[in-house]
């Protein structure tokens, strides 16, 4: 139970409850509130509201109904903030998720929280405030949408950088969209760009319920990527790259000794190759500035090439899937794993998206128009 409390990456039950031990996330918001001041500050209200509340809360029960608001507020307020602004600024979310963690790290509420309380109230901020305890389809629709984006990364390198996959998640999230008479409602959630958070199940943990039940229509993960838009059609099982995590933590697989990853201290279970089912030729009829690229290319131990069909890479050792070596590809892998191993018939895929350099909102925009597009081509064949 505490490791599911734990997924989050961002305590560890051993140290003292109120140490100074901040994550290598919430250790970088002095840099970020020096270099982008207006993002940092754009949640301070709530902030400083929740502030009050938590060192007010007089016991864990009331502490879990301030947190699991204050959760639910960021989200909402986040998406609502897109949608009214036009920012296409994703970054505000993710630096207040960091100040309200690191606010039940360090301040004292006005009873004695244990670390496992503490964890799970952790764990609590990062469910509420990443959209997962939004995920209701009320707009009765005839087919449904699972969208996921990712936290900005790579912060050491670009402390102001976005993630345009991040942005289409907060405003893409409860919206409705048609095409030739198909309606659909979108769902989505934030993922962070975490290694532990993989190894821990994460992925398995939001998906598996859609999967077993297959009460969604379609699942489309979503990340930065390359030039254009690349639809992956061939995800591969190991982390290959060198870059670190936003918890700095490099994982050590390399191109010539790429590594499994771990399902809850096992080694991920798998093919070394999977192979996406999103509808490829009616994404690549979307309108936009961007090519929508089915992109076959991948490398094994022996080769780079593009295979025509999983059959093709029966006996490889994957390197690089369609969507690389890092968590772009993992996410991939691991929804179509366990869409596999659930017996599942969910269109599922990796989408991923232009890069941008740091905060590009023009760019962002058509990144989101584009993907919006891509959904609503999909409607047809689902």
């Amino acid at each position: 139970m505490i490791k599911a409390l734990l997924a989050s990456g961002l305590v560890l039950s051993t140290l003292p409850t109120f140490a100074a031990n901040l994550t290598v996330e919430e250790l970088r918001i002095e840099k970020a509130t020096s270099a982008m001041p207006q993002v940092l500050s754009a949640f301070n209200a709530d902030i400083s509201q929740f502030k009050q509340q938590w060192q007010g809360a007089k016991s864990y029960a009331e502490a879990k109904v301030r947190v699991q608001a204050h959760a639910s507020e960021l989200w909402q307020s986040a998406k609502q903030r897109l949608t009214s602004s036009a920012s296409y600024d994703d970054r505000a979310l993710y630096w207040a998720r960091l100040h309200s963690s690191k606010l039940i790290r360090s301040v004292k509420p006005a009873f004695a929280i244990s670390a496992a309380e503490q964890a799970a109230l952790l764990a609590l901020l990062e469910h509420g405030s990443r959209g997962r305890d939004d995920l209701e389809y009320t707009k009765g629709t005839e087919k449904k949408i699972l969208l996921t984006g990712f936290d900005p990364f790579l912060l050491d390198k670009n402390i102001n950088q976005s993630n345009p996959s991040g942005v289409a998640a907060l405003l893409l999230d409860g919206q409705v969209i048609s095409f030739k008479g198909v309606k659909a409602e979108i769902n989505t959630v934030m993922i962070p760009v975490r290694y532990e958070d993989f190894d821990l199940g994460l992925i398995e943990e939001i998906l598996a319920p859609y999967y077993a039940l297959n009460n969604v229509d379609m699942v489309v993960t979503v990340s930065m990527g390359r030039t254009d838009f690349d639809l992956e059609r061939f995800p591969g099982k190991r982390r290959s790259v060198t870059a670190p995590d936003n918890a700095n933590i490099v994982y050590g697989g390399t191109q010539t000794a790429p590594k499994i990853s771990s399902l809850n201290d096992r080694p991920l279970p798998g093919d070394e190759f999977v192979q996406f089912s999103l509808p490829v030729a009616q994404m690549q009829k979307a309108k936009g500035p961007y090519k929508v690229i089915d992109n076959l290319e991948v490398t094994t131990l022996e080769k780079t090439f593009e295979p025509k069909t999983l059959e093709e890479l029966k006996n490889a050792v994957a390197v690089n899937g369609g969507g690389g070596g890092y968590l772009s590809n993992e996410i991939s892998y691991r929804s179509i794993r366990l869409r596999n191993e659930l017996n599942s018939d969910i269109p599922t895929g990796h989408i991923h998206t232009p890069r941008i350099a740091q905060f590009e909102p023009e760019v962002e925009a058509k990144i989101v128009a584009q993907i919006k597009a891509m959904l609503e081509q999909s409607l047809t064949a689902l």
